[in-house]
């Protein structure tokens, strides 16, 4: 986890994201640690994108659900791949339990596949 500790810190110092989100984020890595250590269940929301042809994944974020709302900073808002994906129900359906695969989409035109799953 001391990677993901640096990844955030580097991001604050970037200007990525605020010192507050920063803080929140390793909040939420330690919760993580914490958690794994003592056998509890963290839920997690993971975003994988693939290049369909060589199945390399381009995107692989694991992120705690707590951080739902720092992540959709980082989703690019008019990204091909979310297409006729309404983001706000996705949320709304996060927060209100949704588990297991929520969005699969195979882009043809940009040859990646889209994978977003609860946890």
């Amino acid at each position: 986890m001391n990677e993901e500790r640096l990844q955030i810190l580097k991001m604050i110092e970037s200007g990525k994201i605020s010192a507050e989100e920063g803080a929140k984020l390793l909040s939420a890595v330690e919760t993580t640690q914490v958690a794994e250590a003592t056998g509890r269940e963290a839920h997690f929301l993971r975003i994988k994108v693939y290049e369909t042809k060589s199945g390399r994944a381009t995107v692989n974020v694991n992120l705690p659900l707590s951080l739902i709302d720092v992540a959709l900073r980082f989703v690019p808002k008019n990204a091909d791949y979310l297409k006729g994906v309404n983001v706000d129900e996705l949320v709304a359906a996060i927060k209100s339990g949704a588990q297991g695969k929520i969005v699969d989409i195979n882009d043809e035109e940009s040859g990646d596949h889209v994978e977003i799953y609860v946890d």
